[in-house]
């Protein structure tokens, strides 16, 4: 299984699935083999992971049209297809790596987007008072939808705070 954290840091709401992975890899010790990786801004970049791997959890914002804070779970299948849509440009990527695949006759990864609604993205390095609200609903909602693919997250005893992850991400020569 791979976690995915999606975003721009730099564009405040948008950097919310690179703060939850890094979340979950610096706070979590996964009873199976996970890998998190911070996607970034990477896109279509990331197409090795799509065709290295069979389950992928993607973390990261997404516009819809409801209240920002709201969490969706969207499997793949109902994502083909949309590599262009109206989000940013890690979005277009990712949905196209999908793409590619399913166009290329090749094996797309049980893959699901756990997005999350955002209240503001504009050019800061942190998170809206409504998205650090509801994060740690959000990451609720991932450790439950690893729990359903038999995947257990163990609690480490020193964790780090979403607000020292963000501050960390602040600082030039960390690597979220």
């Amino acid at each position: 299984m791979v976690i995915l954290g999606i975003g721009n840091v730099l564009q405040k709401d948008d950097g919310l699935g690179v703060y939850a992975a890094t979340y979950l890899k610096e706070n979590y010790i996964f009873s199976e083999d996970v890998s998190v990786i911070n996607g970034g801004v990477e896109g279509i970049n990331l197409l090795n992971i799509f065709m290295d791997n069979d389950k992928i959890l993607i973390l990261d914002t997404i516009e819809i049209e409801d209240k920002p804070g709201s969490i969706y779970a969207i499997p793949s299948g109902e994502l083909s297809g949309r590599g262009l849509n109206s989000g940013g440009a890690h979005e277009i990527g990712v949905l196209q790596c999908i793409d590619m695949l399913e166009l290329q006759g090749k094996a797309i990864p049980e893959t699901t987007i756990l997005g999350i609604v955002p209240a503001e993205v504009t050019f800061d390095i942190a998170l809206s008072y409504i998205l650090e609200e509801h994060f740690n609903d959000y990451i609720k909602v991932a450790l439950n939808f690893l729990n359903k693919h038999h995947i257990e997250a163990i609690l480490k005893d020193n964790i780090l705070t979403l607000d020292e992850i963000i501050n960390k991400a602040k600082d030039p020569s960390f690597n979220l």
